[in-house]
């Protein structure tokens, strides 16, 4: 199946359309015992035992490749390890990237992406145009790449917000995505920017063509889930990915005495349910 029926699929059988973000913070791992790559996997794999468990799912996840590669090759290893277990247990993985290169260097970003991490799913940056978008779709058809639109960071208006031609940078950035489109390309939407979402959605839902969208910032960056729901219900919402990180991940700090993976689960579940309740 490509990415678009991937993304459909797993929203029915798992009830769920959060993306939980596998965002390392060493400092924040209760666990004591191995190097760093094996106290980051081991980490990621009571959390995936506590939700197979509990049967408490998210959609996909998306591990961020830099929380990884800080710490070597031992950090990638936990990485490669991570994204196969979750791909396993049968949850799409979105490796979060943010290339953004031409030619044979963008060639070989998209085999590391999809071939060696085996992810189904990429984050892309437009800034050099089409050359550092067209070798991902191009060597991997069925696989998703989520083109950075308008992102959730305080700063993203420096360019992302800028007038060109009666209308923001972040809009171009929306009308490229359907110029460049493949089933399977989306956007990165923040959850912070509600009416940005709204424009963007509405330019993608105009266009009639099926654009998923990967939406950072609820939890600890302040979006709202209602907000974002009101945009995502006019439309086939089971598409998109409502993304939470660390909120979810290090939950056991507003749990005292649940263990780390326990409180993981509940943080997940409580999003499904939030998100449930604006359907």
């Amino acid at each position: 199946m490509n990415y678009i029926e991937l993304l459909k699929t797993t929203t029915d059988r798992y009830n769920s359309i959060v993306c939980l973000g596998l965002d390392p913070v060493l400092e924040d791992i209760p666990l004591d015992k191995g190097t760093p790559g094996e106290r980051i996997a081991a980490f990621y794999e009571g959390i995936l035992d506590r939700i197979v468990k509990e049967k408490v799912y998210p959609a996909s996840v998306k591990p961020n490749y830099a929380f990884y590669a800080q710490y070597g090759f031992n950090g990638l290893q936990a990485l490669h390890r991570i994204i196969g277990l979750y791909r396993a247990a049968g949850f799409p993985v979105i490796l979060d990237v943010k290339r953004g290169d031409i030619g044979k260097t963008a060639e070989a970003y998209s085999r590391e992406a999809f071939e060696f991490f085996g992810a189904d799913a990429v984050t892309l940056s437009p800034y050099m145009g089409y050359d550092s978008i067209s070798p991902f779709m191009k060597n991997f058809p069925d696989r998703g790449y989520y083109i950075l639109n308008k992102t959730s960071n305080k700063s993203s208006g420096d360019i992302q917000d800028i007038d060109t031609r009666g209308e923001p940078v972040f809009l171009h950035v929306s009308r490229k995505i359907l110029d460049w489109y493949h089933p399977g390309i989306g956007a990165v939407v923040g959850a912070t920017y509600p009416e940005q979402l709204e424009k963007i959605s509405a330019i993608f839902g105009a266009s009639g063509k099926e654009v998923p969208l990967l939406i950072p910032g609820v939890g600890s960056q302040g979006g709202s889930v209602a907000e974002v729901m009101k945009v995502l219900a006019s439309g086939d919402w089971r598409l998109h990915r409502i993304n939470s990180s660390s909120a979810i991940n290090y939950a056991y700090k507003k749990n005292p005495g649940m263990d780390y993976a326990s409180a993981a689960v509940k943080a997940l579940k409580e999003l499904n349910d939030e998100i449930g309740a604006c359907l």
